[in-house]
């Protein structure tokens, strides 16, 4: 029996990038050495770095005399921190988007961070984040960026990029939960920033999309905090997660073989709408997120009855179905089916609902 893994991070690969990490883990590129074993010094790996970056951005459409790449170790979560140190210099203050959790805790790291004032300018808090909130243009005070989180993993909402307006400060995006999984105007950002542990490679790696010009180096900073030192040393100033950015190069050429971020979009587009079309048709389950904000990452979806829900995970791990338990925040259960999750997969899942539907 195939089994399926719709975890929401750390997430299913490719098949076709486990079976390459396969064949490269007792000798890459005919090294002797494993891929594991690599330095970061070596002209083995300064050559995958530099084409995984260039192949990143031209996923991207990002042209690299604007932007540049850092892949960083300490987790999406570290950013909330380290942003702020590099970008809030003139007014100290940050607008936050709050559209659900990972939003609420980029601001709330954000404030600790001495000085600096962090403003929630939009919410969806009175819908209990079942939709995304407008993101606002115009501003009664000075910031130094607006923050958005594109993706909520947990909420299972999302912004279309028709959605997300071009603003005159810097746009910060958290697109940790649906990087490279659909279509945006990159250009509309001053910074990217993701995870890769949902869409890319395993968890160990963060990779921060910047524009050239907020390459500013600043000596108050340890060098490990400062963007521009990172950037300056090709995000090696220390020993950089060799093996994820390989990892991350397989996933980004097995993108480009899908049709690059369009033709992986189609895919994804197909499989939510599989999923969303089955729950509408549940007699048990529901998805009570608005149809305008939903996401096509995570899919939440909720009988009422807590007893229910755990049968239904039970039952369909059994059925090689897994990691379906929704977060504690929201409850029910919670289907990811990134990129790598194929179509396959979400019709088993919609057949174990209807199957389960039949018998409840």
């Amino acid at each position: 029996m195939t089994c399926y893994n719709f975890a929401a991070g750390p997430a299913m690969l490719p098949v076709k990038v486990i079976t390459q990490i396969k064949q490269d883990l007792p000798d890459y590129a005919h090294s002797g050495m494993s891929v594991m074993e690599i330095s970061h010094r070596s002209a083995l790996y300064k050559e995958l770095y530099a084409e995984t970056k260039a192949n990143l951005l031209e996923l991207m459409k990002l042209d690299q005399a604007e932007y540049d790449v850092l892949f960083l170790t300490g987790g999406a979560t570290q950013q909330f921190t380290t942003i702020p140190l590099n970008l809030a210099r003139k007014y100290h203050r940050i607008a936050v988007v709050d559209s659900g959790h990972w939003a609420q805790r980029a601001a709330e790291d954000a404030a600790k961070v001495p000085g600096l004032t962090v403003d929630i300018v939009a919410s969806s808090k009175d819908n209990n984040y079942t939709a995304v909130p407008e993101i606002p243009t115009e501003f009664d005070q000075d910031y130094d960026y607006l923050h958005i989180t594109t993706n909520n993993t947990i909420m299972g909402t999302a912004y279309r990029d028709d959605q997300i307006p071009k603003t005159d400060i810097p746009m910060v995006a958290d697109m940790s939960s649906n990087f490279l999984g659909q279509e945006y105007d990159y250009s509309k950002f001053a910074v990217i920033y993701a995870g890769a542990q949902k869409n890319l490679a395993p968890a160990g790696l963060t990779v921060l999309v910047i524009r050239k010009d907020l390459l500013v180096k600043h000596d108050d900073l340890p060098g490990l905090f400062d963007f521009a030192t990172e950037a300056k040393k090709e995000s090696a100033l220390n020993t950089p997660p060799v093996f994820q950015v390989y990892v991350a190069g397989l996933a980004l050429k097995w993108l480009k073989e899908k049709g690059g971020v369009a033709g992986i979009e189609a895919i994804n587009q197909e499989k939510a709408k599989l999923l969303y079309d089955c729950l509408a048709e549940s007699k048990n389950f529901e998805s009570k997120v608005d149809p305008d904000s939903r996401s096509i990452m995570n899919v939440p979806f909720v009988s009422g009855d807590p007893d229910l829900d755990a049968e239904f995970v039970k039952e369909a791990t059994a059925h090689q179905l897994l990691n379906l338990k929704g977060h504690r925040l929201v409850g029910g259960m919670r289907a990811s089916i990134y990129n790598a999750m194929p179509l396959e997969g979400v019709q088993a899942l919609c057949d174990f609902i209807k199957d389960f539907d039949a018998k409840h």
